[in-house]
């Protein structure tokens, strides 16, 4: 994969699963569809937003391989790789790379808080043990572990290290990423946080990896189509029409409410994996008004 493809709008694709919490492989094949025909520039299976962390090594590679054949070629796949230990990440990544993805996404360590050395040495070996293009994958909130400016720059400068995706409601640290890299004309920043899509382009980011994606993929995409048309006035104005989307996130425990949305729009792709549990009846309502308001129902 080529840099110049690291762009656009990427779903982080929910999972299909069904009653034994088992991919479901013909449900997540329409979810593929479904975010393709949106306009999407890229599909990543196994990222927070696909419960890649309720998935054992079989599903995830189930997963990975099942997304791989059925966008056949049509755009870019990205796997996600998230484990705790760095034996455990590249176990997946090789998995990854024999499965035919395009490139990996590769989240902080979760649960222990390593020191920033031993940060680049775990995404060091990690790049050392592929051939494929790797995304880093930044999500204090979740994680606990944040990649800071310092060390960014310095994993950036690894040759296969090509990118990052910033889930963060702290936009500063965005716009440092972007300045810190950009005179590295082999990394690109995308944003993490829909409702930082048309920001972060404005300050040179190339895309996003957006959630909301998964519902409202043409929406999602047409911030980015229209700002690089250079119509900024539409491409803002899709941003805006996405942040109701966006902020139904409270409506249940992450991360239920796209997957709810999925089955409400007819997609069936099923429960969340216990413990998380579907919205209340009254956020279903809720719900409902604002795929309504979208004309997605």
């Amino acid at each position: 994969m080529k840099i110049e493809e690291l762009i656009g709008v990427i779903p982080p694709i929910i999972t299909p699963v069904d009653e034994d919490e088992n991919v479901d492989v013909e449900g997540l094949k329409r979810v593929i569809d479904h975010v393709i025909d949106g306009g999407v520039h890229g599909v990543f299976v196994m990222g927070s937003n696909g419960e890649f962390y309720a998935l054992d090594f079989e599903n995830q590679k189930l997963a990975i391989e099942t997304t791989v054949r059925h966008v056949a070629g049509r755009v870019p796949v990205y796997a996600g790789t998230g484990a705790i230990t760095t034996r455990e990440c590249i176990k997946a990544v090789k998995m990854a790379e024999e499965a035919g993805a395009d490139a990996v996404s590769v989240l902080t360590p979760m649960f222990i808080n390593p020191s920033e050395k031993e940060m680049y040495a775990h995404f060091e070996a990690i790049a050392n043990s592929t051939s494929l293009p790797i995304i880093l994958y930044n999500n204090p909130g979740k994680t606990t572990n944040n990649i800071s400016v310092g060390l960014l720059k310095r994993l950036a400068e690894i040759e296969n290290i090509v990118g990052i995706k910033n889930t963060s409601l702290d936009f500063s640290q965005t716009v440092e990423y972007i300045d810190a890299t950009r005179d590295n004309d082999s990394f690109n920043v995308l944003s993490g946080t829909d409702y930082y899509i048309y920001a972060t382009l404005m300050y040179g980011g190339v895309g996003c990896v957006a959630g909301t994606a998964n519902v409202a993929p043409r929406l999602v995409s047409d911030i980015y189509d229209k700002f690089v048309a250079g119509d900024f006035k539409g491409a803002l104005k899709a941003q805006y029409d996405l942040v109701p989307l966006r902020k139904t996130y409270s409506y249940g425990s992450f991360p239920v409410v796209m997957k709810d949305c999925l089955n409400l729009m007819g997609l069936n792709v099923g429960h969340p994996v216990k413990p998380i549990d579907h919205c209340t009846q009254e956020k279903m309502e809720d719900l409902k008004k604002v795929l309504a308001d979208l004309d997605l129902i």
